[in-house]
């Protein structure tokens, strides 16, 4: 079974990424048929380490990309305009619905705005079956107007009364009001039928119509315009709106004059939050540090060739570029002296959350990742040798995204010209996976020296939710 799954590779894997590998000492050790620890990490090393010329090398590329995206319509990276053109000054007030539709678990939630930008929230999550995420598309919206029905019986409110919603869509669209906007591709393993081309809030009205329940959609926004607004609610120097959870994507602030494909009339304030739509960054693989398990996982997928940047960084596919290094070296017998596992095998089975533990696994013995791996992935046996490999898997795996990650974010602000300050709001992944941040910080120090001083992370726990609450407020005034 593992031989099978790279035997796709071997006519894909071309020259070029084969000359990249270190491999005399490698060899050495094949012949003999052992393989020392050493040895085995100095070759994954080879495989993921990203140095500071190819960092320097893909921040150029993304301002390159950028500054086509903001002018030529259906470019490959969107940059697309999200009509949100001023931001919250904190006197928002008012209570809303929020729907955040991004990944596996889809979100209802109940906003306060209140004095003194105080804000409350009360969600609900609900987990979105397989037969809805690869369905009719019908069948997935019914699904949310359900869940938006069962919240509202759950929570005491009304069937009867009138409710405003934001509604927080993170797959991309062609947004073409602040209301209005038409799918143009599905991610992160969603594929509904009869979808593509069509306007989701209109898709969404008409589910909340078959249910019969009263709701007006004011606002559509993606899950990035949405961290970035709650930053900015709380500290105005907020100019950037990250998310890095099953998907990936970036928000910013982008100057009228650079948007050159706008054709609407000129906002107030001369500027315009840009959903960046970021996972399609270098799709056409120029720059990218790509590997022969990113190309596995591509031709897996169900968007081959589409979102590359996307499966490299984001928690929906580390856990499968980990578990896909792993057969690889399985396959190779440098790993679990050549044992695999029904488990192991299944695609998406080596879980975001086992990363993560593995991470925070500190023993001497690395006893939490031998019970991740022979109690949850059922490897018969491992010994200290095996697991500290798989650890440095996992940390390489990581550092690589967060370095990537970094890119992005220093491109945008020299897109902005905010050397001298600016807060990224980012959502709760980030802040919560062991070192991405602090990894994240290196690489951009790399790239900024003592500029990166002005650089503010900051976390904004369901950022997405209340940002879409808050542009609801906006839409009203």
């Amino acid at each position: 079974m593992v031989k099978n799954i790279f035997n796709v590779l071997k006519s894909n894997i071309s020259t070029k990424s084969s000359q990249r590998l270190p491999k005399s000492k490698y060899i050495q050790y094949e012949k003999k048929g052992i393989y020392s620890e050493e040895s085995v990490i100095s070759q994954l090393e080879s495989e993921f380490m990203v140095g500071p010329i190819k960092l320097r090398q893909i921040v150029q590329h993304f301002l390159s990309e950028f500054k086509k995206g903001l002018e030529i319509e259906d470019y490959t990276l969107a940059m697309i305009p999200s009509f949100v053109t001023e931001l919250p000054n904190g006197k928002e007030l008012g209570n809303y619905l929020s729907l955040d539709l991004g990944g596996t678990n889809f979100k209802v939630s109940e906003i306060h705005l209140e004095p003194q930008h105080q804000v409350r929230v009360r969600q609900k999550k609900f987990y979105i079956p397989e037969t809805a995420r690869n369905a009719d598309g019908e069948r997935l919206f019914d699904f949310m107007a359900d869940s938006v029905e069962s919240f509202l019986k759950e929570t005491g409110n009304s069937l009867e009364n009138e409710y405003e919603l934001g509604f927080t869509f993170s797959f991309p669209v062609r947004q073409t009001g602040i209301n209005s906007g038409e799918l143009y591709l599905w991610s992160k393993e969603f594929n509904c039928r009869n979808t593509q081309g069509n306007d989701v809030v209109r898709m969404l009205n008409d589910a909340f119509k078959r249910n019969k329940i009263n709701v007006h959609i004011r606002a559509l926004v993606n899950d990035t315009v949405g961290i970035l607004m709650a930053g900015a609610y709380k500290d105005p120097q907020t100019h950037i709106g990250l998310v890095l959870g099953e998907g990936t994507n970036v928000a910013y602030i982008e100057n009228m004059e650079k948007i050159k494909k706008w054709r609407g009339p000129q906002p107030e304030y001369g500027k315009m939050i840009i959903n960046t739509e970021w996972g399609d960054f270098d799709d056409e693989k120029i720059v990218l540090p790509i590997n022969k398990f990113d190309i596995l996982v591509d031709q897996k997928s169900t968007n081959p060739g589409k979102h590359v940047f996307e499966k490299m960084i984001s928690g929906f596919y580390l856990g499968e570029i980990v578990r896909l290094t792993c057969l690889f070296l399985i396959e190779k017998k440098m790993l679990f002296n050549g044992r695999s596992s029904p488990v192991i095998e299944k695609p998406n089975s080596f879980e975001i959350q086992y990363l993560s533990r593995i991470e925070r696994d500190y023993t001497i013995d690395l006893s939490d990742t031998k019970l991740i791996l022979q109690d949850l992935l059922l490897i018969p046996y491992t010994t200290l040798k095996d697991r500290r490999i798989v650890r440095r898997v996992v940390e390489l795996v990581n550092i690589r995204s967060a370095r990537l990650t970094a890119c992005g974010i220093v491109s945008l602000l020299h897109q902005m010209n905010k050397m001298d300050g600016c807060t990224i709001a980012v959502d709760n992944f980030i802040d919560e996976y062991p070192h991405f941040i602090n990894r994240m910080r290196d690489a951009i120090h790399e790239l900024l020296g003592i500029f990166s001083e002005n650089v503010i992370i900051m976390n904004n726990k369901d950022g997405s939710s209340i940002g879409a609450g808050i542009i609801v407020s906006m839409v009203n005034k």
